[in-house]
């Protein structure tokens, strides 16, 4: 059962939209996320086409086409089976992946999981008894990045 805490409202006037937070709700500023901010893909679910957002995403299910969520975390879990591109923040395979990684800052591949595709990341680990065939391109720093740091200056030339 989900440890719940019930904003009261005034004693005078009963609210009957009073909200309803989780326990471990974090206050605005923290770094620990809402509940919800989660996005899961069931075992028994399958996934054909693009799936874009602005949460997270764990998926125990078989996705086919590509994931887009560039500021957040993908999970592919054991039994998670996913043929599609992947874009985000940091995406971790406990599963398998056949298809692009693009990972903004961080990609794991824990000792059960498998990667099949090619790879652009800042940073990587791959665990013992993991499997990954492709070619890993590592990043210092975004694209976006460099440009704040290195301004290209163009000219004309008559």
């Amino acid at each position: 059962m989900l440890d719940q805490r019930v904003d009261a409202a005034p004693s005078s006037l009963p609210n009957p939209t009073r909200q309803v937070r989780p326990s471990n709700a974090s206050e605005p500023g923290s770094s620990t996320p809402l509940l919800g901010d989660r996005s899961t893909i069931g075992k028994s679910l399958l996934i054909k086409g693009e799936i874009t957002g602005s949460e997270s995403l764990y998926v125990e299910g078989k996705v086919e086409g590509s994931i887009s969520l560039p500021g957040d975390l993908v999970t592919v879990g054991r039994d998670g089976r996913v043929s599609a591109s992947i874009a985000a923040r940091d995406i971790v395979v406990l599963g398998a992946v056949l298809g692009s990684c693009e990972a903004s800052d961080h990609l794991d591949i824990r000792s059960e999981g498998s990667l099949y595709g090619d790879v652009l990341v800042s940073r990587i680990s791959v665990e013992d008894g993991a499997f990954l065939t492709g070619s890993i391109d590592i990043r210092r720093e975004s694209a976006l990045e460099a440009v704040e740091h290195d301004p290209v200056e163009f000219s004309q030339v008559n």
